[in-house]
């Protein structure tokens, strides 16, 4: 999938028509198929509550084999991340795990938290690029 010379929209459509929304997913996705690793991209959707606003929240993806939700980000925009906090509190009892392009990057121009700082205050273990292969080796 070059992608480099496409346009925002081209890319989009290109991206869905594979069946994923961003490319990291698709990298990711791709290698768990790879592995002959058992998994839903985008399959459960999870009712919470945003303050004033019911909402639904469908995770990126859900392991079979242990119940492990993956969310998989590049960027992890404000909203983003209170939506994952929200989650998080609301459904305690779920193994949620984070994947980013880069864990490093600062959740903004003027902070110095990162992406894997905002995991570790809300307890959510993170990896950059792939899903760790012990993550996949772990079961229910």
């Amino acid at each position: 999938m070059q992608m480099k010379y496409l346009s925002k929209f081209s890319k989009e459509r290109m991206l869905l028509k594979h069946g994923v929304r961003s490319g990291l997913e698709g990298v990711i996705c791709k290698d768990l198929n790879t592995k002959g690793v058992a998994y839903e991209y985008e399959k459960l959707v999870l009712p919470y509550i945003q303050p004033e606003q019911n909402r639904k929240y469908t995770p990126d993806i859900r392991l079979l084999d242990s119940e492990i939700i993956v969310e998989i980000k590049g960027r992890w925009v404000t909203s983003d991340r209170q939506k994952i906090s929200l989650i998080k509190k609301q459904y305690p009892h779920i193994d949620f795990r984070m994947v980013f392009s880069n864990s490093k990057t600062k959740i903004s121009k003027i902070s110095k938290t990162t992406y894997g700082d905002y995991c570790d205050k809300l307890g959510i273990p993170y990896a950059d690029k792939r899903i760790p292969d012990e993550w996949l080796k772990e079961k229910k």
